[in-house]
C-alpha cells in the first residue's frame, strides 16, 4: 500500500523549501591587494615615534622614471598613495617643528618625495599618451589656446567645457566675437605699449649685469671653459666679452 503524506508534512517540507534560500552560505574571502597597516588614529600624519628628537633620519632616495617604468600601473597606483600619504606626514612633522621652534631632521626627504610624485606623474602621462595615440591618433591631453585677458595679453589656457553649446547660448551670440581693445578700454592700447618698454628695459638690464658677472668670471679665472661658460649664459656672447678684456689689457 503506498505511502501517503499528510496536510501537515507537507506544509512542513514546503515551508522548510522555501526557507532554504534564506540560509546563508560560506563566503570565501580573497585577499588580492596588499595595504599598510592602520592604525586609526591621528598618529598616521606623523612620522615613527623613535624618529622624535634625533637629528637625522635615514631615508631613501627618490624613485627614478627607468624604475617606474617597468611598474604595472595597479603598483603605480598604490605606490601613488604611499608617495602622497609620505608626503603628507612629512608636512605634518614639519609644520609641528617649526611650531616648537625645534630642529626637522632631513628636510631634503619632502623633495626626494615630491620628485618622486613628479616621474610617477611623467610615467603615466607617457603612457596615457602611447595609447590614446594608437587609438584615437591624439595625445588626449586637455587642449590649449591662446586668449586675451583683460590687459590685452595673450597667454595659453586650458580650454574648458560648457554646458550650452556655443550655438544655442544666446548671450554668448549676442557678444562681439571680435571686440578690438579700443572698444573695450580706450587705456588699453596705451597700457600695452608702456609694458613692453618696461620689459624691454628690464631685459636690457638683466643682459647688462649677466655681461659684467661674465666679465668678473673671466677676470678671475682665464682659462674658463668657453664653451660652458655659454652655455650657462646663452644671451651673453662670452668670446666678444673676452676679447674685449684682452685687448684692454684687463686679463691677467
Amino acid at each position: 500500500m503506498p505511502k501517503t503524506l499528510s496536510t501537515s508534512s507537507l506544509k512542513t517540507d514546503h515551508s522548510t523549501n522555501k526557507l532554504e534560500k534564506y540560509r546563508p552560505t560560506e563566503v570565501k574571502v580573497v585577499r588580492n591587494f596588499h595595504v599598510s597597516s592602520r592604525r586609526r588614529d591621528l598618529m598616521e600624519f606623523f612620522d615613527d615615534s623613535q624618529s622624535w628628537g634625533e637629528d637625522e633620519v635615514r631615508s631613501g632616495r627618490e624613485w627614478k622614471i627607468d624604475e617606474l617604468r617597468i611598474k604595472s600601473n595597479s603598483d603605480l597606483h598604490k605606490l601613488w598613495f604611499v608617495l602622497y600619504k609620505e608626503k603628507n606626514m612629512l608636512l605634518t612633522m614639519e609644520h609641528a617643528a617649526k611650531k616648537a621652534s625645534e630642529y626637522f631632521p632631513n628636510p631634503e626627504r619632502i623633495d626626494r618625495v615630491e620628485i618622486s610624485m613628479e616621474n610617477l606623474e611623467a610615467v603615466v602621462r607617457e603612457r596615457n599618451e602611447a595609447y590614446y595615440l594608437l587609438e584615437t591618433g591624439k595625445t588626449g591631453e586637455r587642449p590649449h589656446a591662446y586668449k586675451e585677458d583683460p590687459f590685452g595679453r595673450f597667454e595659453c589656457v586650458p580650454l574648458e567645457e560648457h554646458l550650452i553649446p556655443m550655438k544655442e547660448n544666446k548671450k554668448f551670440l549676442e557678444e562681439d566675437l571680435f571686440p578690438t581693445m579700443e572698444t573695450v578700454n580706450p587705456t588699453l592700447p596705451e597700457f600695452l605699449l608702456k609694458l613692453k618698454e618696461k620689459e624691454r628695459l628690464k631685459a636690457r638690464f638683466d643682459r647688462r649685469m649677466q655681461r659684467r658677472h661674465v666679465k668678473k668670471l673671466l677676470k678671475a679665472f682665464p682659462n674658463l671653459d668657453m664653451e660652458a661658460l655659454q652655455n650657462e649664459y646663452p644671451d651673453i656672447d662670452v668670446y666678444r666679452c673676452k676679447k674685449y678684456l684682452e685687448d684692454t689689457d684687463q686679463l691677467l
